[in-house]
């Protein structure tokens, strides 16, 4: 079995190109199955530090939160 970051979050981020859930390119995802172990515990070691880098997606504003934000904005 090959061990992988993968944590079913796979979305990439514009602007780095990181995977928003594993950290990896979309190459790195694409050839995985392809590296050898010494290859892919060196992209595991510099996860991490990529995750740090990543914006997360804003969420969307769900109708509750948009009512109560905007009944705030008419009282103040």
């Amino acid at each position: 079995m090959i061990e992988s970051p993968c944590i079913l979050v796979c979305s990439i981020d514009t602007k780095t190109g990181y995977c928003f859930g594993c950290g990896r390119t979309r190459e790195e995802i694409a050839s995985w199955t392809a590296m050898n172990p010494a290859q892919r515990r060196g992209v595991m070691a510099d996860l991490p530090a990529r995750l740090e880098t990543v914006e997360r997606k804003p969420r969307r504003e769900t109708r509750r939160r948009r009512m109560a934000r905007l009944r705030e904005e008419n009282e103040g």
